[in-house]
């Protein structure tokens, strides 16, 4: 048997993710730290959305700019092939 809600109408909520930038200022969105950028790129090479990381708009359009200029200067690959 699973377990449901007495009442079907009744919604679970969960906790609203918070931007890692807003919450922090001194983590730099820069094309020069690779490492930041990574943990917001899938391991085939695409950027993950809002909604995935949980970042606000502005800095997910910052993220996305640094994250091109990372993949032209090379610090971080366009696409991993198998």
């Amino acid at each position: 048997m699973q377990n449901r809600p007495s009442n079907p109408r009744q919604r679970t909520y969960y906790k609203r993710k918070t931007c890692r930038f807003c919450e922090d200022k001194n983590i730099p969105i820069d094309y020069k730290s690779p490492h930041i950028l990574k943990d917001f790129i899938t391991e085939r090479g695409k950027i993950l959305p809002r909604r995935i990381t949980g970042t606000c708009s502005g800095h997910q359009k910052k993220l996305s700019l640094e994250i091109k200029r990372a993949r032209i200067m090379a610090l971080v690959p366009f696409t991993v092939h198998d």
